[in-house]
């Protein structure tokens, strides 16, 4: 994407209202949840978790609808890119959106997230089942983690972002006119 435009210039996508949830407490132990396909990279990344802990990975498309229904029931989400290489999932907003403590491999450009403030960052696969088994044992010691990535997600809610830009848009038009017929 960099030799079209500048990657840091781009923004995330909106998160649709009713993907929004509460940070909630879990009944129990922690519930675990990756969503995306499947790649060596991933697999690789995420094999000792999945191994280690009930964690459900949702390979195959998954409906916003459904989304909507399988969020509120996890705590902990991971990002694990397609390949070994820094990007930007929109996923990343979402889970937050939702509540969960967020943990990812590095995020470039990163949005406005802070690792340690907003999510947890990870670069092996080691530090990643390390992080999940810190948040197994006491995710109650990273609420703050969670409440700081679901105040980011507010960021992007769809019903304030889209309003927004399309107000920008009309000034623009209004000011600078178009090439177009009304």
């Amino acid at each position: 994407a960099e030799e079209l435009m500048p990657v840091w210039r781009s923004q995330p996508l909106p998160v649709a209202d009713y993907l929004f949830g509460e940070v909630s407490e879990p009944d129990g132990d922690p519930r675990m949840l990756f969503v995306g396909r499947s790649t060596f990279h991933r697999e690789t990344m995420l094999a000792a978790v999945k191994h280690r802990f009930d964690v459900l990975h949702v390979a195959f498309g998954v409906r916003e609808d459904e989304l909507a229904l399988l969020l509120p029931r996890y705590q902990v989400t991971f990002n694990v890119h397609n390949e070994p290489y820094p990007s930007f999932e929109n996923r990343v907003h979402i889970h937050m959106a939702a509540g969960h403590l967020v943990i990812s491999e590095t995020l470039s450009p990163r949005h406005g997230l802070e690792p340690g403030r907003d999510y947890i960052e990870v670069a092996t696969a080691e530090q990643l089942t390390e992080a999940a088994a810190a948040a197994h044992s006491d995710l109650g010691s990273l609420r703050s983690l969670r409440d700081a990535g679901r105040a980011q997600a507010e960021l992007l809610r769809a019903s304030t972002v889209w309003p927004q830009l399309v107000g920008d848009l009309l000034a623009d038009v209004r000011e600078h006119g178009s090439p177009h017929r009304s």
